[in-house]
């Protein structure tokens, strides 16, 4: 892509956002900004927590453009403005153990229509759900989760936009490619056909739209 700014073409209000990342590793930092600078609003946000201090997820959060967010760790160390928006009801929060969060997204990826977990079974977080007895113990059903648009992170990409990750960065940006509609990396480099070993490449260029290289 010539830009970041032609990167998140088609993003409208009201669409659902996932955004890889883990903690402050991988995340799409860059292209968090421009939607900011765009105005768009009234977001539901698919991420594992919801940023620090005024950077990321975080900085999303305080420009208001965020309605809901989808998340395992919404008040790790430094995330002041989700506790500030949700203490006065600007946001709204449906909160996932990390483990039913990764596979939601990855069963939208997959296609698959949901699955019955017993890790959340009998507490509040699955009043409402549906309930089946497997094994002699409780599960609930969980709905997969997928996205209007998926901004991911990644290392290198190469112009087919098969791509490789660093380390704990990887974490949630291989199923979130897989469960956007459009799919927006933002790499460090951008390498010559031939020149990414196929053995290290982690997401397949067929699950990704847009990529744009940052500094």
């Amino acid at each position: 892509m010539p830009s970041l700014q032609d990167a998140i073409l088609g993003l409208n209000e009201g669409d659902t956002l996932l955004i890889g990342g883990f903690g402050n590793s991988g995340i799409p930092n860059n292209l968090i900004r421009v939607i900011i600078e765009s105005a768009v609003k009234d977001l539901s946000v698919v991420t594992n927590n919801a940023g620090s201090g005024d950077s990321g997820v975080a900085a999303l959060i305080k420009s208001g453009a965020v309605r809901k967010i989808i998340s395992s760790y919404p008040r790790s160390k430094g995330s002041v403005w989700f506790e500030e928006f949700y203490k006065k009801g600007a946001i709204e929060l449906e909160l996932l153990p990390q483990g039913n969060l990764s596979e939601a997204i990855r069963a939208a990826g997959a296609g698959i229509g949901g699955f019955f977990t017993p890790v959340g079974a009998g507490t509040l977080l699955g009043k409402g759900r549906e309930e089946r007895m497997i094994n002699g113990r409780l599960h609930i059903f969980q709905e997969p989760i997928g996205g209007d648009m998926a901004i991911i992170s990644a290392k290198l990409a190469d112009r087919w936009g098969n791509l490789t990750y660093s380390t704990s960065a990887r974490n949630f940006g291989p199923s979130m490619a897989m469960a956007g509609k459009v799919t927006v990396v933002e790499v460090r480099k951008i390498v010559a056909l031939g020149n990414l070993d196929p053995e290290v490449i982690i997401t397949p260029g067929i699950f990704v739209d847009r990529v744009v290289e940052v500094v």
